[in-house]
């Protein structure tokens, strides 16, 4: 355990990258939408033929957060279906995702609790929370955001780098 005050400046900063990212992706559904005559159809494209669908892509980027967000509140309430068919489902998935962040409410200490995972059949991760974070949900959130996105892209939706780092436009200025 940390020496110091125990607070939650880390929590509530990685809620932060999740919600701001999580509006990320509803920035790039939007657009898609506005350019793709049948975006519910595009939901089942996929980059290869070996990878997951576009629904799945987003589903899975979700529970990356949730995920984050059920262990704050110490409990295990599973994925979301892969299985998005529609735009209105992708559109849910995300705004319950924003939901259950805003209602996430535990102290930074918690990062440094021993978390147990299981991957798959016979494997599992335990490492520290903190780990996991940086190693696992993190990398995962992002992968699944960058994949809806390149398969917009390859679907040719006008997305540029802006569309993908928009939590940074805020913060952009313009010299004099």
């Amino acid at each position: 355990m940390p020496e110091g005050p125990v607070g939650n400046a880390e929590i509530t900063e990685l809620r932060r990258i999740f919600a701001t990212r999580l509006d990320t992706l509803d920035g790039i559904l939007t657009r898609a939408e506005a350019h793709l005559p049948d975006i519910n159809a595009a939901l089942g494209e996929r980059l290869t033929p070996d990878m997951l669908p576009l629904g799945a892509q987003i589903a899975f980027a979700c529970n990356q957060p949730r995920g984050f967000a059920h262990w704050c509140a110490a409990r295990d309430d599973g994925n979301l279906d892969p299985d998005v068919p529609t735009l209105a489902v992708a559109r849910s998935h995300i705004a319950d995702t924003r939901a259950l962040l805003q209602s996430v409410d535990c102290d930074d200490s918690r990062l440094d609790a021993i978390k147990l995972t299981h991957l798959g059949p016979g494997l599992f991760t335990e490492t520290t929370a903190r780990l996991f974070v940086s190693d696992f949900w993190i990398p995962n959130f992002y992968f699944h955001i960058t994949t809806t996105y390149a398969i917009f892209r390859t679907l040719g939706v006008p997305l540029g780098k802006a569309d993908f780092m928009s939590f940074l436009m805020p913060h952009v200025q313009r010299k004099p």
